[in-house]
């Protein structure tokens, strides 16, 4: 079971109607509730729509610029139409007798924080969601708005022109904790462990088949292709074939000794329209250290060690 089941990330919360007697529950028992944000006023408070009613998170209560590192109007402008986690902190009427209901995202931020320092450790699994990428790596929530990075080299052993090939902004994945800076409050994550070793991966295949593929980079003497997001082979040169093209492989041999995978390409096909789904061979538990190479691989294996603090 993955270690932020209590301070999920925005957008995984299972959605119920916020209900004026729910509302009153979560501010007796300080739960934790999610909700789309419907408008950001001119003050920058977050307008959020409550059932029959509507809730306000007032500008100083819907970041903590310490946690989520920006204090801009972009940072909250961009939280329209997202969901986000809150607390009730007051449950009042008007004038009018019309429902009052402020709620704190910050609050929320801060336990889950405070939550995630004390608990976690490395090789601990999450559950996380990407909220951004970039060519360097993927933004991912670990619970609650916090945010870690995934850096490109973590997404998975094959090597990646950007993460948006193997992610999609939303996508719930999994991830384990690389290393943690408690002083400055950051998380790194890994991903490629969780997509299994290259045994693992080459067991899905056999020499003889015909199956498809993504050209990851062209050189002289070949392609590289990816079979699985931790599994690519070398295929001879062939014209017109240019990286990021989708194309169907006849596998020439598999062998472990030396960690390779002959291919031939057969032919390009149509481009996916999505990344593929992603096929995890971890999905709980803890990891201490991850051999991806095959027993008996003639050079040193590739290993993550799982051993404590971010540089």
């Amino acid at each position: 079971m993955p270690e932020n089941k209590i301070y999920l990330p925005e957008g995984l919360r299972p959605c119920v109607p916020l209900t004026p007697a729910l509302l009153r529950d979560a501010l007796e028992q300080n739960t934790i509730l999610e909700a789309p944000v419907e408008r950001c006023d001119g003050s920058r408070a977050l307008h959020i729509s409550l059932d029959s009613m509507e809730g306000l998170i007032p500008r100083e209560e819907a970041i903590s610029p310490w946690i989520s590192g920006a204090s801009r109007d972009i940072a909250l402008l961009s939280m329209v139409g997202k969901p986000v986690c809150f607390t009730v902190t007051s449950l009042t009427a008007d004038e009018k007798g019309a429902p009052h209901v402020l709620l704190s995202r910050r609050a929320v931020q801060e336990k889950a924080l405070e939550h995630l320092l004390e608990v976690l450790k490395p090789g601990m699994l999450l559950t996380c969601r990407v909220t951004h990428m970039e060519s360097f790596g993927a933004f991912v929530d670990i619970g609650c708005g916090i945010i870690a990075m995934l850096p490109i080299e973590r997404i998975s052993v094959s090597r990646l022109p950007h993460p948006a090939v193997r992610f999609r902004t939303g996508q719930k994945i999994l991830a384990a904790v690389l290393c943690i800076d408690r002083e400055n409050r950051r998380f790194t994550m890994t991903h490629r462990e969780l997509l299994g070793t290259w045994m693992e991966n080459a067991s899905y295949f056999s020499p003889g088949e015909t199956v498809q593929g993504i050209v990851r980079s062209v050189r002289e003497y070949g392609a590289f292709v990816e079979l699985a997001p931790n599994l690519s082979g070398l295929a001879d040169p062939k014209d017109g074939v240019t990286e990021g093209d989708r194309v169907s492989v006849y596998i020439r041999s598999i062998r472990p000794e030396h960690m390779k995978v002959k291919l031939q390409i057969i032919q390009r096909l149509p481009p996916l329209l999505y990344p593929a789904p992603l096929r995890y061979q971890i999905t709980d538990g803890k990891l201490d250290r991850w051999v991806y190479s095959p027993p008996g691989y003639e050079k040193p294996p590739v290993v993550t060690d799982f051993s404590g603090s971010c540089p």
